[in-house]
């Protein structure tokens, strides 16, 4: 594979050209070294050849994408003449794998389930128009668990998406098909979403990027758009790339009351960390953290200190059994109702872990007031306040265990650290930050866990500062660079 640094001159075969970064990729497009349809075919012939071992993707839009990608190419060599207000839409030619859930006008909207594999949307997806308008191409959808509820991602409808670095191990949920796309070299930028770490930990499997954007920043589809825990998100391989889709994506939407007036853009480059004051937190409370999952977490922030950034290692007061127990309060009382009307009368249809999510929530919302959940929140939120009260920022493991089975339902708990703990989702350590929503979350590599997959952290800010997230992001990039770095199937 082909390094960041490298002349494009270099770029030697398809498997190269497929691991081409959005950023660069858009240089060499305008400066006519490189075609939008040759960068498609490129991703084309990787998804041919690897796919069939990884299964990432519900459906490819081949016709669609190379008379999208002609057009893109007529329009670079057309002088200038752009439909775009005279200049390149942001995205012009680049091949864009979309979330399932992510509706396209036309094509199904099933959320992984058997009982909706002929429902038809009506339109797209805000973030779907978005992109369009940016000039990029939707070129494959990404499968999800049923109705990303899990953080494996397989289903009956899909089958089992693998992850590039270790099949028997899984990408991560619910947006693992997208997190296993990117890592594959099937697009350069994907989309996911994130209501527990569905964002979040398939970065972290996959070695990706994936950004948690405060509520309200990007636009969502009614109902559950009003649901403050979740959000779209942008995924890429790089920190420069998740913020050129971040700003695409971005936005008040007219069909979301809730989203956000733009802000000033992210600029795709930030100053050094030199002087930023940088919490970590290891476990977040109480959170069982694997060797290696700890030791890359202190290694990133040991190089940021090397960059000039002061790190000071602070406690929180949360245990992993309290987050569980607050988050499916909230989840007993949107997303559990929401499921179990979608899903009447298919039930036997459904995965075991989805009918393991619906009955968890509901006895969760059966046993504690919604009040008591806000109250619960409202507290959490107030201690992570106050913990990085004096600090731009805190990091900390994206998921306390390094790995999960690509195929488990995981409906009797997981072990970590040698204890058994109730529930699976206690070994990630996103769920807070979804409990704090407007915090900005940027989840990058962090190194490899003993088993040959990528360990991520999350980067925390204050709410709605998304800039200081990216610049921190940036410089671990720099810092401990990860672009291309393993070896993945196929080349």
């Amino acid at each position: 594979m082909i390094s960041r640094t490298e002349p494009p001159a270099t770029i030697s075969n398809t498997t190269d050209l497929a691991y081409l970064g959005a950023t660069e990729a858009l240089g060499l497009f305008r400066s006519r070294d490189l075609s939008p349809v040759e960068l498609l075919e490129a991703v084309l012939q990787r998804i041919d050849a690897v796919n069939p071992r990884v299964n990432a993707l519900t459906e490819q839009l081949t016709d669609e994408a190379r008379i999208a990608a002609r057009d893109a190419e007529r329009q670079y060599h057309s002088n200038g003449e752009y439909r775009f207000g005279g200049q390149p839409g942001p995205l012009l030619g680049l091949p864009v794998a979309a979330k399932e859930k992510h509706s396209l006008a036309g094509h199904v909207l099933s959320n992984g389930l058997v009982g909706q594999r002929d429902v038809v949307a009506s339109s797209d997806h805000p973030v779907i128009s978005r992109i369009r308008s940016a000039g990029g191409i939707v070129h494959a959808r990404t499968t999800t668990p049923e109705f990303c509820c899990a953080t494996v991602t397989h289903s009956p409808l899909w089958g089992v998406t693998r992850n590039p670095f270790n099949l028997a191990l899984s990408p991560g949920g619910s947006s693992g098909g997208s997190g296993a796309a990117l890592a594959a070299g099937f697009a350069p930028l994907a989309t996911g979403s994130d209501i527990a770490g569905s964002t979040r930990l398939p970065a972290a499997f996959t070695g990706t990027v994936g950004f948690k954007a405060p509520y309200g920043r990007i636009p969502g589809v009614a109902p559950l758009a009003a649901d403050y825990y979740r959000g779209d998100s942008p995924m890429a391989r790089t920190v420069a790339d998740a913020a050129l889709l971040a700003n695409v994506m971005a936005g008040r939407h007219p069909g979301d009351h809730a989203s956000l007036a733009a802000t000033r853009p992210l600029p795709g480059s930030w100053a050094s960390v030199e002087g930023l004051r940088i919490a970590l937190c290891i476990q977040l409370g109480d959170y069982l953290v694997d060797p290696d999952v700890e030791a890359n977490t202190r290694a990133v922030t040991a190089a940021l200190q090397g960059a000039g950034a002061i790190v000071e290692e602070v406690e929180l007061p949360w245990t992993s059994a309290e987050i569980h127990r607050v988050s499916f309060t909230h989840f007993g009382n949107i997303l559990g109702p929401a499921m179990e009307d979608e899903t009447r009368g298919t039930e036997s249809e459904l995965a075991a872990y989805t009918v393991q999510f619906m009955a968890d929530a509901r006895a969760a919302a059966a046993g504690t007031r919604f009040l008591d959940g806000l109250s619960a929140e409202t507290r959490i939120q107030g201690e992570l306040a106050a913990v990085m009260t004096g600090f731009d920022a805190l990091i900390c493991p994206t998921s306390a265990v390094a790995a999960l089975t690509a195929a488990e339902h995981y409906l009797d708990g997981i072990t970590a650290g040698g204890q058994h703990l109730e529930h699976y989702w206690q070994a990630h350590m996103t769920v807070p930050f979804n409990i704090a929503n407007r915090c900005p979350v940027l989840a990058v590599p962090s190194g490899l866990a003993d088993c040959g997959i990528p360990t991520g952290v999350q980067i925390v800010g204050h709410p709605f500062d998304d800039d200081t997230v990216f610049r921190v992001g940036a410089a671990v990039e720099t810092v401990r660079p990860w672009a291309y770095r393993y070896t993945l199937i196929g080349g």
